[in-house]
């Protein structure tokens, strides 16, 4: 874990965003505040068009609110230039999707290494085949997504996610294309980050997934509660 001397890894403060539909504006995250702290993992469980993806975006510093505050680790991402926010998020935040967001042209072992940014080519390999070995996927290194299971892309998805050891992890139903034994890696190895004093943050519709984090939050037409 990189060390920071923040203790609040993402902080919302009156946060709002309205979207314009076909018929009318759609608030689909409405005044919310809440901070996640180093170490903790939270569950922001509700249904489908809750504003939980949303609100997950906005905390990975891809979508600007309309109103109110957002800081990881006490910078506004949205205070930044366009690369300079793009550098940030490398540095500081990693993204787990249902979907995988794989690479296809690359083999897994260039999928994890892709947010790295480390000047040594040796460290990064190394960091890359500990975290494959870890997940249980270092026999398939050399191959590309389209060879993996479903579980095998989740895996390389997560382990790409945490290469460059962020202080804050978000993760989008994660779990949703996955068994259960998959789910289970998944989550387990999220509630070891936080552990290990990294901040987690999942969304989710599954009070499954949702009880693995350590609290969770209810979100409803935009509203957190």
């Amino acid at each position: 874990m990189k060390p920071t001397q923040e203790k609040k890894a993402l902080e919302f403060s009156g946060v709002s965003k309205t979207f314009s539909g076909p018929q009318a504006r759609v608030q689909a995250v409405r005044d919310v505040s809440f901070v996640i702290n180093a170490g903790e993992f939270v569950a922001i469980k509700g249904p489908s068009g809750s504003g939980k993806t949303t609100l997950l975006l906005i905390a990975g510093g891809l979508l600007r609110p309309a109103a109110g505050s957002v800081t990881v680790c006490g910078q506004s991402p949205y205070s930044l230039t366009p690369e300079e926010r793009s550098g940030f998020r490398a540095e500081r935040i990693g993204f787990v999707f249902q979907e995988f967001h794989l690479m296809p042209y690359l083999s897994v072992l260039d999928n994890i290494l892709v947010p790295s940014l480390a000047k040594n080519r040796e460290d990064a390999m190394e960091r890359a085949t500990g975290l494959a070995e870890k997940f249980g996927i270092t026999a398939r290194l050399h191959h590309r997504p389209s060879a993996l299971s479903t579980g095998e892309r989740q895996r390389t998805a997560l382990a790409r996610a945490l290469f460059n050891q962020p202080a804050l992890i978000l993760a989008d139903e994660p779990t949703g294309n996955l068994d259960d034994l998959n789910g289970k890696i998944v989550l387990d190895s999220l509630r070891a980050y936080a552990k290990e004093g990294g901040a987690v943050l999942l969304v989710t519709h599954d009070p499954r997934s949702a009880g693995f984090a350590h609290r969770t939050l209810i979100m409803k037409d935009g509203l957190l509660g």
